[in-house]
């Protein structure tokens, strides 16, 4: 073979869309061809310096879990030392200093290729004002409306009057929407329905970024079906394929598609192809192309917009960098045209070397889809969704598990797990949907298989699921009748795990640390409140963490002060079908979370300290790109470190757990334990933890050198091991060792 090609992906950035950034850059990373070229993650910091970014950060879930170890761990590069290091960036930059045409001309003046639009075709692309006078001139439709300068900003008065009697010309009335000239993501957008709304949308707009003051866009409210097209265009700019577009069906009561619904997971809903006539989507394909070369885009563009009732196309966000997520825009479209992550990436990167005149490297070729038909790799099905609360999260986790087991060793099914437990073989444009119930319309009988399929259809089952059936011994007692090796904790183990009031009380018999908590009964709750809250105010000191004894991913989880609040929160619970509720002491102390790996000697990874900004950690902070931060290692003693990790190997050998688990902890020292000596306080054990991009157990297992594919190929073989007592693969028994090498330098510090 000869020397593969050096691709640098760019990611991070001076914008506030920096944690959209780097998990784009994350995703470009875990799905480049490997087998073609040498991938090299680059880091922008806030203040413009760029890293060589270690692969044990590459999964962390927030960039502040990273940055203050930079200048340590990570090799600075200056922008001249960068001609040395690649041989073509694939920029994943987002927003200000990234896509706005600054990095294309500092790239341009190196002589380095690159993926995207060039200098004018960035620059005017982030130009939200400006862009709309030249589409404009192209007879492109887009919303009226009016652009506010920063000076005008300094006097209020002046700059609603002129907002006023500018929209009202334009025959425009409220709601308008104010948005930033200069940001993308929808940070900084506010649906504006009164007057006095209007100037504190206004200066949010102009000041989302704290690094500078910006002008500001009042537009007209678009209804009609909102859509999503993504063009590829060709390297000599003569060939633009429109894919098909995708419809945006926002959440009930939101005004308009926010942060949060473009990035927490099963938020909002994506239809693809959109639900329209043939002769729409011909013209929203027509309006698309259009835009990319009113623009100059290049390679690839996005471009947003709205069919109207009056069956107008209303353009109203071109993107000439594309967020590249795993359920991203992109990605569904490029499935309904059969390319894989890997194949439409190598695609972008090939379209660009033939412009440049690098490379003669044929389009379109998805090398996922070179591996023989019919091989010798291990078939495994990977269970997602399935009729939890966690289903979201179970999609996330299975599709990364899809993605990350090694199509060379591997050949991988993920099968959908319906509300009523019936399975579905899915395809790509089915896996790389936003929702569980997404993916629900789309499958249909041909794709069902049986349970009792199975043994003849794969070699082992990667569970992906959380909460429920899946997490609770159900699905693993089905799997064990079918013969069928698994990932993970046993039936016993699965089951008592998930009741979390069963799991303490069991752990305080072993001598564990836990929460004193009391078990509330939802039918002698329903009957009479008195007697239960006088059985928990007797027993418990407020404020209390009320929460349901079956649930993860802090569904239902509160922090209550006073008897009203405790009352609101179990009726909550209840009324959601629960029958169990569980009511715990609030534990003062440093929260943390620790993977363990192994069978029959189990090690745990090194602990993370969790950072939340509320009383309980939410859902948002877990998996929401940029919300949550996980400090990797916890900031302790090496020597406390060691005691957390030999505290939860204790806890998981106790509760008989086998594979991998994340355990949930507080630790409290001297001051703060009540017996006067350091202790670890065990609130909970995840026997299927989530496998989500940029979950903890990764940054743990990174830190020792364990890269997020290996370790996923560590569990299959763990779940061989103790279901088919096959031996681990010496690689996979030095893994095991340098877990317990970390602790024998911990103890020795």
């Amino acid at each position: 073979m000869g020397k593969k090609l050096r691709i640098g992906v760019l990611m991070g950035g001076m914008s506030i869309e920096r944690e959209v950034s780097f998990n784009s850059g994350r995703t470009i990373c875990d799905h480049l061809d490997s087998i073609t070229y040498d991938i090299i993650p680059l880091f922008m910091r806030k203040d413009g310096c760029i890293f060589t970014l270690p692969w044990h950060f590459l999964h962390r879930g927030k960039i502040t879990d990273f940055q203050d170890r930079l200048d340590t761990d990570a090799q600075k590069i200056t922008w001249d030392e960068l001609k040395n290091c690649v041989d073509f960036v694939y920029l994943a930059l987002h927003g200000w200093k990234g896509e706005d045409g600054t990095i294309q001309g500092m790239l341009e003046v190196l002589s380095i290729p690159y993926l995207g639009s060039k200098v004018f075709g960035g620059a005017l692309g982030m130009d939200k004002a400006m862009q709309k006078e030249f589409l404009r001139a192209e007879g492109i439709s887009v919303p009226a409306g009016v652009v506010i300068n920063p000076e005008l900003l300094q006097t209020p008065d002046k700059c609603i009057e002129y907002v006023c009697s500018t929209m009202q010309k334009y025959a425009v009335s409220l709601p308008y929407i104010v948005k930033p000239a200069q940001e993308g993501s929808s940070l900084g957008i506010t649906c504006v329905r009164s007057f006095d709304q209007l100037y504190p949308a206004l200066y949010k707009a102009a000041t989302v970024s704290p690094d500078r003051m910006q002008p500001v866009l009042v537009e007209e409210y678009i209804t009609g079906m909102e859509f999503c097209s993504i063009i590829l265009v060709s390297g000599d700019q003569t060939t633009y394929t429109a894919l098909p577009a995708t419809e945006i069906s926002i959440e009930q009561g939101s005004d308009y598609y926010d942060y949060d619904q473009k990035y927490m997971p099963g938020r909002a809903h994506k239809i693809t192809p959109a639900r329209c006539s043939q002769e729409i989507h011909k013209r929203i394909n027509q309006a698309a192309i259009a835009v990319a070369q009113a623009l100059d885009i290049r390679t690839i563009a996005r471009i947003d917009g709205f069919v109207t009732s009056a069956g107008e196309i209303v353009i109203i966000d071109p993107n000439t960098l594309s967020g590249m997520g795993p359920s991203s825009f992109v990605f569904r479209a490029a499935a309904e045209h059969g390319f894989s992550h890997t194949g439409l990436i190598n695609h972008l990167i090939a379209t660009e070397l033939n412009a440049y005149g690098l490379s003669n490297i044929i389009l379109h070729q998805d090398f996922t889809n070179m591996r023989p038909q019919l091989d010798s790799r291990i078939k495994v099905a990977v269970l997602l969704g399935g009729n939890s609360n966690e289903k979201e999260i179970s999609l996330e986790s299975g599709r990364n598990v899809v993605y990350k087991l090694s199509p060379t060793k591997y050949q991988t099914t993920p099968l959908f797990v319906s509300q009523s437990m019936e399975l579905y073989e899915l395809n790509n444009r089915q896996l790389v949907c936003n929702s569980t119930s997404e993916i629900a319309g789309l499958i249909d009988t041909s794709q069902k298989i049986t349970w009792s399929d199975i043994p003849q259809l794969y070699d082992f089952v990667f569970i992906a699921l959380h909460g429920g059936h899946g997490e609770n011994g159900a699905i693993q007692g089905a799997l064990e009748t079918l013969g069928m090796p698994y990932n993970g904790s046993g039936v016993l183990s699965s089951a008592l795990c998930m009741d979390k009031y069963r799991t303490t009380t069991y752990l305080q018999r072993k001598g564990l640390q836990v929460p004193h908590g009391v078990l509330v009964e939802g039918k002698a709750w329903n009957t009479n409140i008195m007697p239960t809250i006088g059985t928990i105010e007797d027993n418990l000191t407020y404020p209390i963490i009320v929460k349901p004894t079956d649930d993860g991913c802090s569904v239902m989880v509160s922090k209550v002060y006073t008897r009203e609040q405790l009352e609101e929160s179990l009726h909550q619970i209840f009324a959601h079908g629960k029958s169990l509720a569980l009511v715990e002491e609030y534990i003062q102390g440093m929260e943390l979370t620790v993977g363990v790996v192994g069978n029959r000697s189990p090690q745990a990874l090194i602990p993370s300290y969790t950072v939340s900004t509320s009383d309980v950690l939410s859902i948002e902070e877990k998996f929401l790109p940029g919300a949550g931060e996980n400090r990797t290692p916890a900031p302790l003693p090496a020597y406390t470190l060691e005691f957390v990790q030999r505290e939860v190997e204790r806890a998981f050998t106790s509760a008989g757990c086998t594979g991998y688990a994340r355990i949930d902890c507080f630790y409290q020292n001297e001051q703060q334990s009540p017996t006067g000596q350091e202790r670890l306080v065990i609130l909970e054990i995840n026997t299927l933890p989530g496998l989500t991009p940029a979950t903890c157990i990764f940054h743990q297992a990174a830190e020792l050198g364990i890269k997020p594919m290996d370790f996923i190929d560590l569990i299959v073989e763990l779940g061989f091991e103790r279901h088919k007592n096959k031996p681990l693969a010496p690689h996979f028994q030095q893994y095991l060792q340098v877990l317990q090498s970390a602790h024998t330098v911990n103890s020795t510090l």
